[in-house]
């Protein structure tokens, strides 16, 4: 078993998915039609032997709390595990102050009545499969105060751009953390995740305000990088970083090759996530499905290509849906062409004929809308 207590974190303040977040928050944004991004975590955690988890949620909690439930979908330890969600209250009037050092500092009682020896912190907006387990054990063998994982990516320039990077020595020792600005093309992306005494986790989350008030974790074991031995871990495999709408768009088309998904997707490291007790997707004569992830509970009459179409979904005769992401509940009624757009619950899209974007900048559509 993992002795650790898991952290999921939420977002910073300069992450921001227009039109998605505006509903929910990035953790429970619906990824590839059955999932939320959050199960990815969690389920690494609860992989890993970790059966007491907090889950940190600052702003608009409701659709992340009624998926988390009890969290017994997560395969949590029943008598000794717990799924704790916990909020934060933005009581300044800047948003700058509103940080994640502030929510554990809100909840620190909670935190410091935990009976871990370690505590392993990871991100609700990143997607990824890792055994924290293992990581944890290489973490004390090394001797390290803080293990970092990042993940080596050779499009910086243009994608990872709200995600902070690594500066690596030769023996992996972590130099600074700085964010990515897009001046490279090679670049360690930090994954947000951290491995650490819990000792020392509180006296960081304590000493963090004497530093700066507006300081986040990451910026305050940055300052702490020349006094304690920082080190990182390199991480293999799926890597998404769900920071903006290209990013989640991105991260589902990806998905939907399946030898993309392998890398993500192991029978024996299995993604729990709350269930739903809907029929089958029934297909139409007149149905046309290549290439793409469809729900269950849909009804599709018309041709789809490439997409990613989330449960209970409707397709209309003659209706083509190409390289889109459709969330939940939508209807694309008879005749209507869709083309790289990600449309958001219980849309109605009944009257336009054609809704055209491109993969590099694909449309959103918002959510209940009737277009």
């Amino acid at each position: 078993m993992c002795d650790a207590l898991g952290i999921v974190n939420f977002s910073g303040n300069h992450i921001w998915v227009n039109g998605l977040e505006d509903y929910r928050p990035i953790g429970a944004f619906s990824f590839l039609g059955r999932y939320r991004v959050i199960d990815f975590p969690i389920s690494n955690m609860s992989n890993s032997g970790i059966d007491r988890i907090q889950v940190y949620i600052r702003r608009k909690p409701r659709s992340l709390t009624e998926h988390l439930g009890t969290g017994r979908h997560y395969n949590i330890n029943s008598k000794r595990g717990k799924l704790h969600i916990l909020f934060t209250d933005p009581k300044a009037e800047n948003d700058l102050y509103n940080t994640d050092i502030a929510a554990f500092s809100e909840n620190m009682e909670c935190i410091e009545r935990a009976h871990n020896p370690y505590v392993i912190i990871a991100p609700s907006y990143m997607v990824y499969s890792a055994n924290f387990d293992t990581l944890l054990k290489t973490h004390i063998d090394s001797g390290a105060d803080i293990t970092l994982l990042y993940h080596s990516v050779d499009n910086a320039k243009d994608s990872f751009l709200n995600c902070n990077t690594l500066n690596l020595n030769r023996q992996k020792g972590v130099l600074s953390l700085e964010p990515n600005r897009g001046t490279a093309k090679n670049r360690n992306i930090f994954m947000d995740t951290y491995i650490m005494k819990r000792e020392l986790f509180i006296d960081l989350v304590k000493k963090a305000k004497s530093i700066s008030s507006m300081y986040t974790l990451a910026d305050t074991i940055n300052y702490a990088c020349n006094e304690l031995d920082v080190r990182g871990v390199s991480h293999r495999g799926f890597f998404a970083s769900i920071t903006d709408l290209n990013s989640f768009y991105n991260a589902n088309i990806s998905l939907i090759d399946f030898k993309t998904a392998t890398t993500l997707f192991d029978e024996d490291w299995p993604v729990y996530t709350r269930t739903n007790d809907s029929c089958p997707t029934q297909y139409f004569e007149t149905a046309n499905v290549k290439n793409s992830v469809v729900s269950n509970g849909c009804l599709i009459e018309g041709t789809i290509e490439n997409s990613v179409i989330g449960r209970g979904c409707v397709i209309k005769k003659g209706a083509v849906v190409k390289n889109s992401i459709i969330l939940p509940g939508t209807q694309i009624g008879e005749d209507i062409t869709i083309d790289c757009q990600v449309v958001d619950k219980h849309a109605k899209i009944i009257h336009a004929k054609e809704i055209i974007g491109t993969p590099d900048n694909p449309g959103y559509i918002r959510r209940e809308d009737v277009i």
